[in-house]
């Protein structure tokens, strides 16, 4: 397993995507559940980022929804940097 690390800008947005986006809570949590168990599994959509955002993961909440982190695999860590829109998390 994978620990997460919530940094608190991702503790800040989560609050406020919680907030706006309630009927997501059970997707958001179930999403964190199992990027904790593998961040990998294919029904994350896992993927690298590029340009400014190189070194940068993402993984899809829903099509339109995506949480951004890092992943240090060797420490087995999860860093939880930001989650929200398509437009939100990738400016």
């Amino acid at each position: 397993m994978y620990a997460l690390v919530w940094t608190p800008s991702f503790a800040r947005a989560a609050a406020k995507f919680i907030k706006h986006h309630g009927e997501l809570r059970s997707r958001f949590a179930d999403i964190l559940r199992d990027l904790e168990r593998d961040p990998f599994q294919p029904h994350l959509k896992y993927h690298s980022l590029g340009g400014k955002l190189k070194g940068v993961q993402a993984i899809s909440i829903t099509r339109s929804y995506r949480i951004t982190l890092t992943v240090m695999v060797a420490a087995r860590e999860i860093i939880l940097l930001d989650v929200g829109s398509h437009d939100e998390v990738y400016r």
